[in-house]
């Protein structure tokens, strides 16, 4: 098992009375891929600041290899970050933007060309050393950018939403590209993103975010499949989130229906929270189906339909490559596997 490489120990930070981080605790592993995600305003960014160095917590512990670095400045830790505006600077060539941090630390020329050469050849831009930034398209500023963070060779790189401002397409390819770039380099990235399938698609582990506090913590498939709460189970992907009783282990009822299911430990006639995936809701004949419905609405997503299912006074979201015409009569069947089981938050 990789040993720490950051821990934050009950990190809280207050804005003039504004709380936007909450006893927060984290231990990240060495070459790890770590991505926080949730929605504005979470804490995450904060996060990110606050492990850079850019901000100190009003309360907890930075810790970096063990040592306490609360008050070390930015420019001591051995992190560096790429921020959402890459921050680039326009009347330099590529080799000068890459080159600026080894200039500041007075290394001498024959250094910095073999070390901006090197990370030019890491991120793919060789022989993009003359060329002027303004030049660049969106993917090429942010290799750039990040071959600048990488040029100090940093232990850790902190990343804040480096691919917001590419198109779609873009930034799918990046996103293939960083992963297989940290892989490579062999360094802990911390990443930063309110991009749910950016956040599935890159990292080793994931800690949903919100109101300044973790909900949860896991790997992509621990996270899409086992859900803590309803919030992190509607924020990671689509669900159906549905009212039920528990009533005995292995047993829960909802939308007027008795389910076996594979959770345990909630009691007797217990009220839960049931999500069930829109992908996990079989769709048969309407005799042969646990939940009888009819189609309420179809659109075409490209790779599936999605379907709305009235049925026992729920819509149903349903997502499947089959598609049942609106206004037709149907059978759901939801089976043992597919059925998560979460405590019911009660409103403060």
């Amino acid at each position: 098992m990789s040993e720490n490489i950051i821990e934050l120990i009950n990190i809280s930070k207050d804005y003039d009375g504004t709380e936007a981080l909450r006893n927060v605790s984290l231990s990240i592993k060495k070459n790890e891929f770590v991505t926080l995600l949730g929605p504005s305003g979470c804490g995450k960014t904060t996060t990110l600041r606050i492990i850079a160095g850019f901000e100190s917590p009003t309360e907890g512990t930075i810790l970096f290899e063990g040592e306490n670095i609360n008050s070390l400045p930015p420019y001591k830790r051995k992190v560096n970050t790429v921020f959402q505006r890459y921050a680039l600077f326009t009347h330099m060539n590529v080799f000068e933007n890459v080159a600026f941090g080894l200039r500041i630390k007075k290394y001498d020329n024959k250094t910095i060309k073999e070390k901006v050469n090197n990370v030019l050849h890491m991120v793919n831009l060789s022989g993009f050393e003359k060329r002027s930034v303004d030049s660049l398209s969106g993917g090429q500023q942010q290799r750039v950018a990040i071959a600048r963070a990488l040029v100090n060779e940093p232990q850790v790189l902190l990343l804040d939403e480096p691919l917001a401002a590419l198109d779609l397409k873009l930034r799918k390819e990046m996103q293939i590209e960083l992963k297989q770039m940290q892989k490579r380099l062999g360094i802990t990235f911390v990443y930063v993103t309110h991009d749910q399938e950016e956040a599935l698609t890159m990292s080793d582990t994931i800690v949903v975010m919100r109101d300044g506090a973790i909900q949860q913590i896991g790997t992509p498939v621990e996270i899409y499949n086992e859900p803590k709460n309803a919030f992190v189970a509607d924020f990671i992907g689509e669900s159906n989130i549905i009212d039920g009783v528990m009533l005995r282990d292995y047993l829960v009822r909802f939308a007027g229906h008795e389910f076996e299911c594979v959770d345990k430990g909630f009691g007797e006639n217990t009220e839960v929270d049931v999500v069930v995936r829109p992908e996990d809701i079989k769709i048969t004949r309407e005799e042969d189906g646990m939940i009888k419905g009819i189609i309420k609405s179809v659109t075409f997503k490209g790779v599936h339909y999605e379907m709305i299912a009235e049925a026992n006074g729920i819509q149903w979201i349903i997502h499947s490559t089959a598609m049942s015409p609106v206004n037709s009569r149907v059978g759901l069947n939801i089976y043992p596997n597919d059925i998560q089981i979460m405590k019911k938050v009660v409103a403060e």
